[in-house]
């Protein structure tokens, strides 16, 4: 199983990024797909996910925001950042779960992350 994160990127705070998660060698349209950042020094942090029936979930921080959509055509899970704050400064990854549930533990399979930075 590959889930490969792109589009990170340096940009201005109050700007716009959308993060790609291309998944490969599982079957995609059985797992809910979430999204994690960390940043320096902190621990990992959940930051929204999509389940297999397209329901949706958002931490606070980032509701009205951020917006996650799937394409099970492309395997790609995506993560559409609005109106970006320096405190969204992380580390993003992705990551499948089978489970339904999507705390890190609960996550069956992790990608590389990519980074993203605000600058205030």
């Amino acid at each position: 199983v590959q889930l490969q994160a792109s589009g990170g990127g340096l940009v201005q705070a109050g700007g716009s990024l959308r993060l790609s998660c291309a998944a490969s060698g599982l079957t995609f349209s059985s797992y809910g797909m979430g999204w994690f950042r960390q940043a320096p020094g902190k621990e990992r942090e959940f930051v929204g996910a999509i389940s297999r029936r397209h329901f949706i979930y958002y931490t606070d921080s980032v509701k009205g925001r951020f917006t996650i959509s799937r394409d099970n055509a492309k395997n790609t899970v995506y993560l559409q950042m609005n109106s970006l704050k320096p405190e969204d400064t992380a580390v993003y990854s992705c990551a499948a779960s089978s489970s339904g549930t999507y705390s890190p533990p609960d996550m069956d399979h992790w990608g590389k992350g990519t980074q993203v930075t605000v600058s205030s």
